[in-house]
């Protein structure tokens, strides 16, 4: 086996594809290089969608690129939020910013706002559309393209043969990405809001508390249901090589540390470089066994009907069990480690969301089969049994390794440029346009409605919608499909796109002419040359002026905006807006969507967290649906909501379980809290 901290690497930059590592701070971005990476992405101090990493300013940045460019590395940097009303000039500026030195390859992005924003700005590398843009299907890609992204990254929950037919109609100009190891969400990436429903800290502006990973009960029994594994394809990869429109293999990981970053770099280099030497394959294992990762799993790489994602007693966190704690005879907390302990390595005791969570430093090395006494704080107070788990750690060679990087970079930062001063450069204002016309009330059913049950809620003049599906389709009768709005799914995967063609085909053929399409890329889905009334939904996560402009120049005429955002941001956007705007007013509206089972959890009855609050699962196609039990309800700011400009109000009917109680909590969402 060679040495793992060998500082003699081939030469990085020349392989296909490129291994892309993550930085959360400088040190991994030097561990990074050191490993052989390619690539690293990083996140600034704002519009990053790792806001709880330590991130970069664009002065520390500046040398580092100068590194880069002089190594034939390459640094993307993370764009990737949701960007609320007003910050479109902060976002222009800081772009224009990163274009005073050396520039970065390339920026990624979630909101359709930043390609126009970029260019404008005056940057001219690539533009990458974030997993979190959610491009999941074949005439998403050639959307994308349109749009300005020149690579798309692809999500986590693809299978293999999916990931080949993507390949095979990408568009000859677009590059695409993937994922092959890191931190797995449960949701799928951009359609979650489970974070920000309670209480304003959105997974799309870059600070999750991971809801997820906790603990949940369902008639007497508890687990963590939702907390997925990490995603490890490794020696898999192989299967990968010959897509020649997959040009980069992406390390998931901007909250670890050096260690982390330097083995998984060096064990997908080999995984890539010898993927045909079972030698190589086998060392690369035993690198992702000590990053100090979650345990591995491949997700649905293998197929959709593959192993179970979930474990209701699996660990939320990272890390190698290192012991379990014990109270002593003289009642101190000790363990007896399983591996030697170094100076400098970190530990963890249980999991974030419970109360004896702490990370502790190891200041003296310490053999492995001898009682190590913790230095606990006096109010923490863990079980016997408890896990102790080493989630990081500094060993000499890597940390000779980062201090020789780090000397080239500062002889690099002494010439690099500190990019453009601060600006008051102001980005072109799109031209707002008047939400003039009647207000519309639409009533989105989960099912066909009967008899009483349409018109329940609807006054006179209602519009109702329905999610567009086969079953549906069934119940509805020629003569009432041109009244009815059709819904798109949220997410439609590649092996569905050419159902839903057929589907969209078909209510055409029967007089339909009003579609709302929950992503931008759904446009592709629905032919150019007839004239349809083209919204584009609330789950696109529109949410500035112009975010609405380029959804405008896909396509759409009307936008329904993102109930996420809170009332002062609700209640500006539809002055500065260039298309008709519509809000969902009320009705269950998910905190989020997975392809992944929960076979832990019964969907017929509600389950709860530990703070007491209940939610439920529908299954719709391919996807769960997680609902909270107590549904938004603006329905007392309808009136201030139309004296700001929204003309459509948006009703979302959907069944609930018979088990399930009312919540007194208010559905406001983030009207008063307000997004972070």
């Amino acid at each position: 086996m060679r040495d793992n901290f060998s500082a003699t690497l081939p030469p990085a930059g020349a392989a296909h594809p490129e291994i892309l590592a993550p930085a959360g701070d400088l040190r991994a971005a030097l561990a990074a290089f050191a490993a052989g990476a390619d690539a690293v992405y990083l996140g600034l101090k704002h519009f990053s969608a790792r806001m709880e990493a330590e991130n970069f300013s664009t002065a520390a940045l500046a040398g580092l690129l100068e590194l880069a460019r002089n190594e034939n590395r390459h640094i993307y940097v993370a764009l990737n939020t949701l960007v609320k009303p007003g910050e479109e000039a902060k976002l222009f500026r800081l772009i224009r910013r990163l274009c005073g030195g050396a520039p970065p390859g390339a920026l990624i992005f979630q909101d359709p706002a930043l390609p126009a924003l970029a260019r404008e700005a005056g940057f001219t590398g690539q533009l990458h559309l974030s997993t979190l843009g959610n491009a999941t299907h074949s005439t998403a890609l050639t959307a994308a393209r349109r749009l300005g992204a020149d690579r798309v990254i692809l999500p986590r929950e693809l299978t293999l043969e999916e990931i080949r037919s993507l390949n095979n109609a990408c568009p000859p100009d677009l590059d695409m990405e993937i994922f092959v190891h890191g931190a797995l969400c449960f949701c799928v990436s951009g359609r979650c809001w489970w974070s920000s429903y309670m209480g304003g800290r959105s997974g799309l502006r870059g600070r999750c508390v991971q809801p997820c990973r906790r603990v949940y009960a369902q008639k007497g029994r508890t687990g963590r249901f939702f907390s997925s594994p990490d995603l490890s394809l490794d020696v898999r990869v192989r299967d990968l090589l010959p897509l020649e429109h997959l040009k980069a293999w992406k390390i998931e990981g901007r909250k670890k540390g050096p260690h982390y970053v330097y083995h998984m770099v060096k064990a997908y280099r080999l995984l890539r470089d010898e993927s045909d030497n079972a030698g190589a394959r086998r060392e690369a294992l035993d690198l992702i066994a000590a990053a100090l990762g979650r345990p591995g799993a491949r997700a649905l790489f293998a197929g959709t009907d593959s192993a179970p994602r979930t474990h209701k007693d699996r660990q939320t966190a990272s890390g190698l069990l290192c012991g379990r704690i014990r109270k002593n005879s003289e009642g101190k907390y000790e363990i007896t480690p399983r591996l030697d302990l170094m100076p400098g390595d970190y530990l963890r005791a249980g999991s974030e969301d419970e109360p004896w969570h702490r990370t502790l430093p190891v200041h003296a090395g310490h053999e492995a089969g001898r009682p190590f006494v913790l230095k606990l704080p006096g109010n923490s107070a863990p079980p016997n049994g408890t896990p102790l788990f080493l989630i990081d750690r500094r060993e000499p060679e890597l940390e000779k390794l980062i201090a020789a990087w780090t000397e080239r970079l500062r002889k690099q930062a002494l010439k690099a440029h500190k990019g453009e001063a601060e600006s008051t450069a102001e980005p072109r204002r799109p031209m707002p346009r008047k939400n003039a016309g009647r207000k519309t009330e639409m009533f989105l059913h989960s099912s066909v409605p009967r008899g009483r049950e349409a018109g329940k809620h609807a006054g006179p003049g209602a519009t109702h919608a329905l999610w567009l599906s086969p079953g549906v389709l069934r119940a509805v009768s020629r003569t009432v499909c041109p009244r009815i709005v059709w819904w798109l799914p949220p997410v439609i995967w590649p092996d569905e796109e050419k159902t839903w063609q057929g589907l969209i085909h078909r209510v055409l053929r029967d007089g339909a002419r009003s579609f709302v399409l929950n992503s931008p890329w759904q446009i592709n889905l629905v032919p150019q040359e007839k004239k349809l009334d083209l919204t584009a939904g609330p789950f696109c996560n529109l949410a500035n002026a112009r975010a609405l402009e380029a959804v405008r120049s896909l396509g759409f005429n009307a936008a329904v905006v993102s109930p996420e955002l809170g009332r002062e941001d609700l209640l500006a956007l539809p002055a500065a807006a260039s298309l008709p705007l519509g809000i969902v007013l009320s009705g269950f509206w998910p905190v989020g969507m997975s392809r992944f089972g929960a076979e832990a959890v019964n969907g017929k009855d509600a389950f709860r967290s530990p703070k007491g609050e209940d939610f439920f699962l529908r299954r719709y196609g391919e996807n769960l649906w997680i609902y909270p039990a107590w549904p938004l309800n603006l329905r007392d700011k309808q009136a201030e909501l139309e004296r700001a400009g929204y003309a459509s109000f948006i009703h979302m009917e959907e069944t609930v379980p018979q088990s399930l109680s009312a919540s007194a909590r208010p559905g406001e969402f983030n009207w008063n809290v307000g997004l972070l």
